[in-house]
């Protein structure tokens, strides 16, 4: 049976006539293939996350929707469930991935628009915020103690300037690829990675003129902690890309002492 034949039949819950049209790119993290049903089109993801994380995530998703921001709908299975044996299915987002300096201040504001609407967000089953990794050693993707001492020790002075700013929901992970261009607004996809952190965190890969201006927190000292995160959480799943981006914290650290 091919991988198409077989994620027909997984999908049955949801529908008997799931057509799977094709693999979609995808980080390490998660699978996720375009199927259409009754002649739409959806996105079916096949997450590794826990049941309990992977309902946060939802959960989540129902309340931004509610709230008016453009992100996937979670469909349920005949029988009333949001996923099966970590298989989910979300409603098809159009758009094209943000170019323009316009559109990067308009994904900005969607960022924003999110943490406004996640204030007091209670934090994803299992995971830590990088404040809270200032005296803990792992959350989620991140496990410090697999690290090097010195590694910890750099990642941590990146995001100890961090405590006492505001926190929120963030996505985690608002690349070009992740983010869908309209006319019905920013469409925001793949929460995999999102958590309860500090708010500004979600600006730390924004180029320079979408970010928001924070006084308290200058856009320099913003990037070096963007890069401690990624680097923690890409260390066991994206180990050269976690390289890279470490290189790119020391570097930005060299800078800011002088």
């Amino acid at each position: 049976m091919s991988e198409a034949e077989e994620l027909a039949q997984r999908l049955k819950p949801w529908s008997s006539g799931a057509i799977v049209e094709r693999r979609l790119p995808s980080g390490t993290r998660s699978a996720v293939w375009a199927v259409r049903i009754g002649g739409r089109r959806y996105v079916a993801r096949q997450t590794r996350r826990r049941e309990e994380d992977l309902d946060w995530e939802l959960d989540l998703l129902r309340h931004l929707k509610a709230c008016g921001l453009r992100v996937p709908r979670p469909l349920t299975t005949g029988d009333g469930r949001h996923s099966v044996d970590g298989l989910f299915l979300l409603e098809w987002l159009d758009g094209v991935a943000p170019i323009t300096p316009a559109q990067w201040r308009e994904v900005a504001a969607a960022l924003a628009d999110l943490h406004a609407a996640t204030l007091g967000w209670p934090q994803r089953p299992g995971f830590a915020a990088s404040t809270e990794l200032l005296n803990r050693t792992g959350g989620g993707d991140v496990d410090l103690a697999a690290m090097p001492e010195d590694v910890v020790g750099l990642l941590r002075s990146a995001w100890a300037p961090l405590a006492g700013l505001p926190m929120s929901v963030v996505h985690g992970d608002p690349h070009a690829g992740n983010l869908r261009m309209a006319e019905e607004g920013v469409g925001l996809l793949d929460w995999d990675e999102a958590r309860v952190d500090v708010s500004m965190l979600d600006f730390s890969d924004l180029p320079p003129h979408a970010v928001p201006h924070i006084p308290e927190f200058p856009p320099d000292p913003l990037r070096v902690a963007g890069d401690a995160w990624e680097v923690a959480t890409s260390w066991n799943l994206e180990p050269e890309y976690a390289r890279h981006r470490l290189a790119t914290l020391t570097q930005r650290l060299g800078r800011l002492a002088t």
